[in-house]
C-alpha cells in the first residue's frame, strides 16, 4: 500500500481531505420537486459556515458559505427572488418521462408523401 502523503493546503496525494471535527448548529431541509436541499449551519476549528448540500436521487453536491459571508449572500439570493417574480413565469412543458414517443406534428409533417387515395 502507498503512504498518504500530505500535500500544500492539506489534502492528500490521492486528493482527499484530512478528517475535520464539526459541529452541526442547526439544520433545515427543503423539497422542490425530485430535490432535497439540506441547510447545515456547523463549525469547525476554521470557523463557523453554512452547508448546502443538493440531494438528486442519492446523488449529493454541496456547496460552503463562511460566516462572514451568510448576509451578502442572503440579500443576494433575496434579490434574485423579487427579481424573478417581475417576470411571468414561463409555458410548463412536460417532464421527460411524460411526453409522448413521437414528437408533435408539424405543418410539414402533416402533408403526407403518399398519393392521395381514390
Amino acid at each position: 500500500m502507498a503512504p498518504h502523503n500530505q500535500t500544500e493546503g492539506g489534502r492528500s496525494s490521492r486528493g482527499q481531505r484530512p478528517h475535520v471535527e464539526e459541529n452541526t448548529l442547526r439544520t433545515e431541509r427543503l423539497q422542490v420537486e425530485r430535490k432535497t436541499f439540506i441547510f447545515a449551519l456547523r463549525e469547525n476549528p476554521r470557523g463557523r459556515f453554512l452547508r448546502i448540500t443538493e440531494d438528486v436521487n442519492g446523488r449529493r453536491d454541496h456547496i460552503i458559505v463562511p460566516a462572514p459571508g451568510l448576509a451578502d449572500f442572503a440579500r443576494i439570493v433575496q434579490e434574485i427572488v423579487s427579481h424573478q417574480e417581475e417576470f411571468p413565469d414561463p409555458p410548463v412543458s412536460n417532464p421527460p418521462a411524460e411526453r409522448s414517443a413521437e414528437p408533435p406534428e408539424t405543418d410539414e409533417e402533416s402533408e403526407t408523401d403518399e398519393p392521395p387515395s381514390n
